[in-house]
């Protein structure tokens, strides 16, 4: 129980082992402090960070809507008091932009195009452990920000795919991916290799690759990188059990621009091609176990990345939905 915060429902949550998903939280009336100000609310979450942490090790995913959220500075002020150590964005393929102090845009590509289902920045040894989504701007119409829990898709796709899930699990997967050398914002892939590894120095870059275990090729205008083999299934050891944590999906469905094939994007770690058919049945347990919930302004979304996937459907503008990556 929550001095500050009361969870309720909404008509989008799913019911998984008796557990909302997401949780929503929002003020809660009867408290004797409600968080009627930004410096109050972030106050409470400081207060109440032993609660917060264990609904989201329980859910994977929590809502926190209906507070004094309105800027992007309130967004950053609101990561701070969390109190989660920030993750530099290296390594990532979605063009973004540095808003204000931890906080960035989420994925700039055409309003058209949907955005996968991916765990952030699974095809890189590091990766953020937490993720916070902001609604600045809620959509003109569409563009939420469907999620899905990762155990729940690894054990369908095992029990439609026992073999592949094998080979998976034995040979990892290796991610292949051209960069200019400039941001291309309409192309969902589109950081070039100087933001990408924020250098403009190859040699640093070729350092900074080094250290993810990516292998870089240098080409005429831009370069190839290859990493892995990677594992696509991970095992989450505070929740005991395993999870389809990969891009697979998103890679073979999703990496496509003028300079890569999505299909030569991601094979088997021992560079056999992977099986059409079985991708697009993952991309169906990825979409029907799923939530996607309108965004409303001033939304604050926290995920736990070792848990849940998440993608993004296209929408008629305006819209603005800002992001902040953690350790």
């Amino acid at each position: 129980m929550s001095e500050t915060f009361l969870e309720f429902q909404i008509p989008h949550q799913k019911l998984f082992n008796g557990i909302q998903f997401p949780l929503i939280l929002s003020p809660n009336p009867k408290s004797q402090t409600p968080p009627s100000s930004l410096s109050l609310f972030t106050k409470a979450i400081k207060t109440e960070k032993t609660f917060l942490d264990s609904v989201l090790h329980k859910s994977g995913a929590v809502l926190l809507r209906g507070f004094p959220v309105n800027t992007a500075s309130d967004f950053n002020d609101v990561v701070e008091a969390f109190g989660f150590e920030e993750l530099p964005y290296v390594g990532g393929a979605a063009p973004r932009t540095n808003v204000v102090g931890r906080v960035f845009t989420a994925n700039e590509s055409p309003p058209d195009q949907k955005i996968p289902f991916h765990h952030e920045m699974a095809q890189v040894p590091t990766f953020p452990s937490k993720l916070f989504f902001f609604c600045e701007v809620e959509p003109g119409s569409g563009g939420e920000t469907p999620i899905v829990l990762s155990h729940l898709v690894y054990e369908k796709v095992k029990e439609r795919h026992p073999e592949f899930v094998e080979r998976l699990d034995e040979h990892g997967l290796l991610y292949t991916r051209v960069l200019g050398e400039d941001d291309d914002p309409s192309s969902p892939i589109g950081r070039g290799w100087k933001s990408t590894f924020l250098t403009k120095d190859k040699s640093v870059a070729e350092e900074r690759a080094a250290n993810l275990g990516m292998k870089l090729e240098w080409l005429e205008d831009s370069v190839k990188t290859i990493m892995g083999p990677i594992p696509a299934i991970k095992f989450d050891k505070t929740r005991q059990r395993k999870i389809w944590f990969n891009s697979m999906v998103a890679a073979y469905t999703g990496w496509e621009d003028a300079r890569n094939d999505p299909v030569k994007a991601v094979t088997f770690g021992d560079g056999k091609p992977l099986p059409a058919d079985i991708i697009y049945d993952c991309l169906n347990i990825l979409e029907e176990e799923s939530v996607a919930f309108p965004w409303q302004k001033g939304d604050v979304l926290l995920l736990d990345n070792w848990a849940v996937l998440h993608a993004r459907r296209s929408f008629d503008p305006p819209r603005r939905i800002l992001a902040s990556l953690c350790k």
